[in-house]
């Protein structure tokens, strides 16, 4: 049975525990708010490009000549994948989810050689001591998340798609839907994914169409990249948030049942020396 001083430490190290959980969930509700504000700022301007887009390369299909590098399918026997995760734990299942979803991805595509792009420092971490295959990374990005990062991460992966050097690039992150809610989304961003748009004849180009499609098309990708950042860190706090909510609320349990079990401790203590004062009494005389 542990002494009482034992259980008073303990009781004590979980308080402070509580203390740390608690004012974990208080800064990434805070950080939460932000991250939501601008993820839901980019959403609008995301669905106007992807529909701009599909209503370009509607009105240049059939023209010779217009199709662009960034919209061509080939097999694909070299991928690169974008692996969004965060650049710090305490999150829940939030960055081990992402590593097992990538994973998956890898025995998916078996057959073909998949290169890592590693964005956050808790899935460089784990890839980089088992994967050889690792073009870059991008770590403490996510920490203040800049247009100019996503930019130059996608430029790159143009770049290496238009050489040849890769044929499809993917990007792995968590989509944020609210607090409680979220969801791991595989996307294919090179060769770009387009819905189809409208007619041509609804929109009067001043340049020609093919011209705004090569212009666009990059645009695209980077926005795309971008906006998976965005969502990811607001998944991310949001994750956190919740794990520390329900840490701060186990905490206050344990310390609910190790004050009973100590009150428990120290009344059999008393009633044990009671015991033993009366046997002495009774012994004496």
């Amino acid at each position: 049975m542990p002494s009482l001083i034992d259980l008073r430490r303990r009781i004590r190290s979980v308080k402070n525990t509580q203390q740390i959980t608690r004012a974990m969930k208080l800064v990434s509700a805070a950080k939460l708010r932000k991250a939501q504000d601008r993820v839901l700022s980019a959403r609008p301007y995301s669905q106007l490009l992807r529909e701009m887009l599909s209503s370009v390369a509607a009105a240049t299909r059939g023209v010779e000549g217009a199709g662009d590098a960034l919209l061509e399918i080939r097999p694909e026997k070299r991928i690169q994948l974008v692996l969004i995760t965060g650049e710090k734990g305490l999150a829940g299942s939030f960055n081990s989810a992402l590593i097992k979803a990538a994973q998956n991805f890898l025995e998916e595509h078996a057959g073909s050689q998949v290169v890592l792009e590693l964005v956050g420092k808790k899935g460089r971490d784990f890839f980089r001591k088992r994967r050889p295959e690792i073009s870059g990374e991008l770590v403490g990005a996510l920490n203040n998340v800049k247009y100019a990062d996503a930019q130059a991460l996608a430029q790159a992966a143009i770049e290496r798609f238009r050489a040849g050097e890769i044929d499809a690039v993917y990007l792995l992150y968590t989509e944020f839907r609210s607090v409680v809610s979220r969801r791991i989304r595989v996307d294919r961003v090179l060769p770009a994914e387009l819905p189809e748009g409208q007619a041509a004849a609804d929109y009067i180009y001043e340049q020609p169409p093919a011209d705004l499609l090569g212009q666009l098309l990059p645009r695209y990708v980077e926005f795309a990249v971008f906006q998976a950042m965005l969502e990811s860190v607001a998944a991310e706090h949001a994750a956190r948030m919740t794990a520390m909510d329900a840490a701060t609320s186990n905490a206050a349990e344990m310390i609910e049942k190790l004050t009973l079990y100590m009150n428990r401790v120290r009344q059999a203590s008393i009633t044990k020396e009671i015991i033993e004062v009366v046997s002495g009494a009774a012994a004496a005389e």
